[in-house]
């Protein structure tokens, strides 16, 4: 793992304008830093401005929110400034994207094939075959059974767990640096869930890429990442390392949602456990 920042957010802002000509801060003044090969866990309650953070580091605050002050900057490439072209290299090249509810994120008139091809040729400019294989690839790390009829499919055939490895395979297609996991199992069911996480860490590990895991459920980053940022508020109230945050937390926030987060099955550090562990089409 690097010491050296692979992203940076300092002091970032995330404002939407309101009925009176001024502006509401839905991120209120995020610093927030990963290494190479880092892994990250970014949890609160919905509404706290995880995801609105997420999205302000790859250039994509919904209208007509903006960014209203700080900075972004990827490995030393400030973001918020960056063109169209710059930015479409950046998503899906430097930065990969696993969204919530994966069915809907993907395009129901393309087969799943097609869709992953389409990511690979454009982020790695390969030929069509080429594209082709390496998206059989992709859906075979993503643990997904017989993955050349997965790749004939259309979303509304997958099954939840099934869409969910599509969303990881076409994140990896651009082989990014970071990886951001928006609550990647909020849509299906905890055993599921427990695979796709599993399957999560084992490829951030084997590809040495970083790892921002943003969830609302502390038992999903627990054991897979390095260090936790808790938000509450469009504010981060408390940072530390997993250890010292499940441990030891300081904040009573941080205490209120370990006390509240029910009880569970500890799992296993998904870098300590083989990739066959996930294999399945569920």
């Amino acid at each position: 793992m690097s010491i050296d920042p692979l992203i940076e957010l300092a002091d970032l802002k995330v404002g939407f304008p309101t009925s009176d000509d001024g502006w509401k801060n839905a991120v209120d003044g995020v610093t927030l830093t990963i290494g190479g090969g880092e892994r990250v866990g970014l949890v609160g309650e919905s509404g706290s401005g995880k995801s609105l953070t997420a999205l302000a580091c790859l250039g994509l605050v919904p209208e007509p929110g903006r960014i209203t002050g700080g900075s972004v900057t990827m490995a030393g490439v400030d973001v918020v400034s960056m063109s169209g072209v710059d930015l479409g290299r950046l998503r899906g090249g430097e930065i990969g994207l696993i969204l919530q509810e994966a069915a809907e994120a993907l395009n129901p008139v393309y087969t799943v094939g097609f869709q992953v091809a389409e990511a690979v040729s454009v982020h790695r400019g390969l030929e069509r075959r080429e594209a082709r294989r390496e998206a059989l690839s992709l859906l075979s790390d993503a643990a997904l059974e017989n993955p050349e009829a997965i790749a004939r499919a259309y979303p509304h055939e997958l099954s939840g767990g099934q869409a969910q490895r599509v969303m990881l395979a076409l994140a990896l297609a651009g082989r990014p640096r970071l990886l951001i996991a928006d609550e990647p199992t909020s849509a299906i069911d905890l055993l599921t869930q427990a695979q796709v996480i599993e399957l999560l860490g084992n490829l951030v590990v084997e590809g040495g890429m970083s790892l921002l895991l943003i969830s609302h459920d502390l038992d999903v980053v627990k054991g897979l990442v390095d260090r936790v940022a808790v938000m509450r508020d469009g504010r981060i109230v408390e940072e530390g390392s997993a250890h010292e945050v499940f441990s030891s937390p300081r904040h009573p926030y941080t205490r209120m949602l370990l006390s509240s987060a029910p009880g569970r099955r500890r799992r296993k550090p998904a870098h300590q456990s083989g990739l066959e562990a996930s294999r399945g089409d569920s």
